[in-house]
């Protein structure tokens, strides 16, 4: 079995966090981070593979490493494994290709927030992208776990009945954007052409203004329409969404100050370019192949996203969003308006076609334009019996509807 190695000094810090969390790492190609944990959120990592609809909606779980430094790094490494397509798993699967291991033993500094000798390795989902913008949504009204002291209760309770945290079920924990090299040094643009948002940003956000916040992400202009392209990925994201709540409210668990990762194409020509060879590729598979695309069966999903979003909707006034008795965010999406001219846009992110010797199950992976992912599970655990995490639903639901305000 081939082994890919590298040293310590090859473990680079992990500039593409939205939130500012500490500690966390990348591999020299950029494709793994490294985080810093404590060994519950490895215990929930490792429990997905039981929830493998949850499972599709959080990172890649690649595997552990111990960061002891009385501990053989060889041995804290035995367990990531890699297969062709790049899935790594845990334990030696069937088809394992690649071992990656680590000869020296990171050691997270004390600038970090968390003490700890665990790390977990999973995919970086801002992997892949040319300029990726990246936004952190913290869920949940209540951020602590049962096992929490008083003093953190009441920290955390105050932090959210002073933000959205309370009202929303969410709030806006950082972004990173990119504005282009030629902002640099100006209105908090880095040297690398970036803008980001911190804790501050977000918690200075009100539950009648939290819309500007998404405006923000999206770089559009206050109370303007998006762009045509910018239109297809917040469709994209809100139609991910809700397969995500309808996954969650089938499970019963509890995700306590859980996060929810976008990460769409900031560079505007490689996200032109990405929808431009998506739709080729669709197109030049349907021709050759004479199947159907994913989807096709139904109404498109453009369609599907927004007709839901209307749905969910009550008493609706309009941009900014108004917050109704039960908290939550009321818009009143108008889906004739926002699904004209998109009956010919392609929506699938894979397609159905014949399996073949380099995709076994017949999957075609598009170009990236956008992905959502449920981050961060340091106090997250399956409660059977105890019904599904309304504290977590609730911010999802009111995620979308302020998603939904931005077609409006």
């Amino acid at each position: 079995m081939a082994q890919k190695s590298f040293r310590k000094s090859q473990l680079i810090e992990f500039k593409n966090t939205a939130a500012g969390h500490d500690g966390v790492l990348s591999d020299p190609s950029g494709s793994l981070i490294i985080k810093p944990c404590k060994p519950a959120e490895i215990r929930f990592y490792e429990s997905c593979a039981a929830h493998e609809e949850f499972a599709e909606y959080i990172p890649t779980f690649m595997g552990t490493l111990s960061l002891s430094s009385d501990t053989d790094p060889a041995q804290a490494a035995a367990a990531l494994m890699q297969s062709k397509e790049a899935q790594v798993q845990v334990q030696g699967p069937s088809g394992v290709s690649e071992a990656i291991v680590v000869d020296n033993v990171w050691t997270p500094s004390n600038g970090g927030k968390i003490s700890t000798n665990c790390a977990l390795v999973m995919e970086n989902v801002a992997d892949g992208y040319k300029k990726p913008n990246i936004l952190d949504v913290k869920l949940g009204a209540r951020l602590w776990a049962d096992d929490a002291p008083p003093a953190k209760r009441a920290k955390l309770d105050k932090v959210a009945g002073e933000t959205t945290s309370k009202p929303l079920g969410f709030r806006i924990a950082g972004m990173r954007i990119w504005k282009g090299l030629d902002s640099a040094g100006q209105d908090g643009v880095n040297a690398d052409g970036y803008h980001f948002y911190d804790k501050d940003y977000g918690r200075a956000l009100k539950a009648d203004n939290v819309v500007e916040g998404f405006e923000d992400y999206f770089r559009m202009a206050r109370g303007a329409k998006p762009t045509r392209r910018l239109t297809k990925v917040i469709k994209r994201f809100i139609e991910d969404l809700q397969e995500l709540q309808t996954v969650l409210e089938k499970e019963e668990s509890r995700m306590y100050s859980a996060s929810l990762l976008f990460v769409y194409e900031g560079d505007s020509s490689a996200l032109q370019e990405a929808f431009r060879r998506e739709s080729q590729m669709l197109d030049s598979m349907e021709a050759e192949t004479d199947l159907p695309l994913e989807g096709d069966s139904g109404p498109k999903s453009d369609e599907v996203a927004i007709n839901q979003v209307t749905s969910k909707s009550s008493g609706g006034t309009g941009v900014p969003p108004s917050v109704n008795g039960d908290g939550h965010v009321a818009h009143d999406v108008k889906p004739e308006s926002i699904a004209a001219d998109k009956a010919a846009e392609h929506q699938p992110i894979t397609a159905a076609v014949p399996a073949n010797g380099d995709d076994a199950e017949g999957e075609v992976a598009l170009p990236r334009t956008q992905a959502l992912k449920l981050i961060d599970f340091a106090h997250a655990e399956w409660t059977p019996g105890q019904g599904r995490d309304e504290n977590l639903l609730h911010g999802i639901r009111n995620v979308i509807d302020t998603l939904g305000g931005l077609l409006m």
